[in-house]
């Protein structure tokens, strides 16, 4: 019953893509998926939510945040940290020297050190 709390494989892409470092700056976990806004059409001004972060939406993995600012958001929800802990257990899930960021802020959350 696990899996449909776990990330799928699109979704496991995108956050690889997402807080991977970049310009030697990495978006932090608690900052959630940047979203753009439709700016024409029926849906002009909405967020434009992603095929990937609208199947976490759906489960419940994130939620929209700052709805209010130019940038909204996709933040993880508590079932989205821990989804995201159980993959970070995986050691093949991330690259250690572009998703460091990422790493230290779960093993934060978990109070692991970085020695385990």
């Amino acid at each position: 019953m696990t899996d449909a709390l776990d990330f799928t494989a699109t979704e496991r892409d995108l956050i690889r893509r997402e807080f991977m470092l970049r310009f030697s700056a990495a978006r932090s976990i608690h900052d959630g998926f940047l979203l753009r806004r439709w700016s024409t059409g029926e849906r002009k001004g909405q967020p434009k939510v992603p095929a990937a972060v609208q199947s976490m939406l759906d489960r419940g993995l994130v939620s929209l945040a700052d709805l209010d600012k130019p940038w909204p958001t996709a933040t993880f929800t508590t079932l989205g940290f821990a989804a995201l802990k159980r993959m970070v257990a995986d050691r093949r899930a991330f690259n250690l020297k572009d998703h460091e960021q990422l790493l230290n802020e779960v093993a934060a959350m978990t109070g692991a050190d970085d020695g385990s």
